[in-house]
């Protein structure tokens, strides 16, 4: 098995990573998938997205003691259909990961550090965030900005978000690990402001929020 990382926050949240080291045939073999969810995998034609969805299974299988059925409300946000836990997932070619927590509205999500981001600073970023990026650490930088404001999309749940007019992430320096502060506002200029917080690994950058 490939479990990365499990890790119990303290504000009740659990975070579990996956690495993706199996083929398909094994990682079906550590999970009891659903024939409805089987179904559908099956479908998909990329071999990497049908073993990310296939590692996703794997880790909750290891997070839950109890069988879960997975699903998805029609804005794409995953729900348990058997259990009132708050999930969310995110997944690279290498890795997957969840949070969880039992109350709370969640968000999660990872990139590869081996990917360029220089088209987030025009697409969602405002021009302060553009202001404070660092030459020496920028696509990190940007890395992180985006995965924060996904995260943070993922936990709100609303449509037609935009990631620099409405997701404001406050100035940082880029460190192995760390915590970010952000504000969401919405249609109504509601404004919320939201902790977060990162790690990298392996040349990847995890950002998640608890709401």
């Amino acid at each position: 098995m490939a479990l990365y990382l499990r890790k119990k926050l303290d504000n009740k949240a659990e975070i579990g990573v996956w690495q993706i080291t199996e083929t398909e045939e094994e990682l079906m073999a550590l999970s009891s998938i659903p024939s409805d969810e089987m179904e559908e995998i099956s479908f998909i034609r990329s071999e990497s997205m049908r073993k990310q969805r296939l590692a996703v299974r794997a880790l909750l299988e290891e997070m839950f003691e109890e069988k879960v059925y997975l699903s998805h409300h029609d804005n794409g946000k995953p729900y348990i259909e058997n259990d009132a836990t708050n999930i969310s997932i995110t997944h690279t070619n290498k890795y997957v990961a969840v949070i969880l927590h039992p109350t709370e509205d969640v968000g999660i999500d990872i990139e590869s550090l081996d990917r360029d981001f220089s088209a987030v600073e025009k697409k969602a970023l405002s021009e302060d965030e553009i202001d404070d990026l660092d030459d020496d650490k920028r696509n990190e930088q940007l890395a992180i900005y985006w995965c924060a404001k996904e995260a943070i999309f993922k936990l709100v749940s609303v449509y037609n978000v935009d990631f620099a007019e409405q997701i404001e992430v406050e100035h940082f320096r880029p460190k192995g690990e760390g915590e970010l502060e952000a504000s969401f506002i919405d249609k109504d200029d509601y404004e919320e402001e939201f902790d977060l917080e990162y790690m990298t690994f392996d040349r990847h950058v995890l950002v998640w929020v608890v709401g």
